[in-house]
């Protein structure tokens, strides 16, 4: 499966460096030397030369990258990976967002809520949006205390919402 993991920012120097701002939660797994990415969805391949953290900011080079023009030209693009389908975070509390996305919703009862459009990222917290049949779209925070149970293999997810939060969508 194909994952943007980064987009190239504004050059770092005149010798082809560019800060990449990360869109990953392993910047230290993906942006390692040698790595390679996928430019744009397209055929292109980068391939990082040398990686370093400056003042809290990712910066890389790349092969064929040397100036400071060359390193203008590749502003704005997304990086890409190849992520295997059955690759996981290290941390088993973790999860990608495209492996939640899709899982059937369903409360401690057994009764289905919904299917999980999206994974919400906000700076406190992390949000379920969950497409309900007949209903309108509910937020549900991705805590333990309302989302106990996460089975990948099984694409299912079991929710215990504070009260009022499924209740009043259904009155309306």
């Amino acid at each position: 499966m194909r994952v943007v993991v980064g987009r190239i920012g504004k050059p770092h120097g005149v010798r082809g460096v560019v800060t990449v701002e990360t869109r990953t939660d392993e910047p230290d797994r993906r942006f390692t030397v040698g790595a390679e990415f996928v430019v744009d969805g397209s055929a292109r391949l980068l391939k990082v030369e040398q990686t370093h953290w400056h003042s809290g900011r990712l910066l890389l080079t790349f092969e064929g990258v040397h100036d400071r023009e060359a390193a203008e030209s590749l502003r704005g693009i997304l990086l890409e990976i190849e992520r295997p389908l059955d690759e996981s975070p290290d941390d088993p509390e973790e999860f990608y967002d495209d492996t939640l996305e899709g899982c059937a919703v369903e409360l401690l009862s057994g009764e289905h809520v919904g299917t999980v459009r999206e994974v919400v990222h906000l700076p406190s917290q992390d949000l379920l949006a969950i497409s309900r049949p007949e209903s309108t779209e509910v937020l549900v925070p991705f805590i333990y205390q309302f989302v106990p149970t996460v089975d990948i293999a099984g694409r299912r997810i079991v929710i215990d919402p504070p009260l009022g939060l499924l209740e009043d969508l259904d009155a309306n």
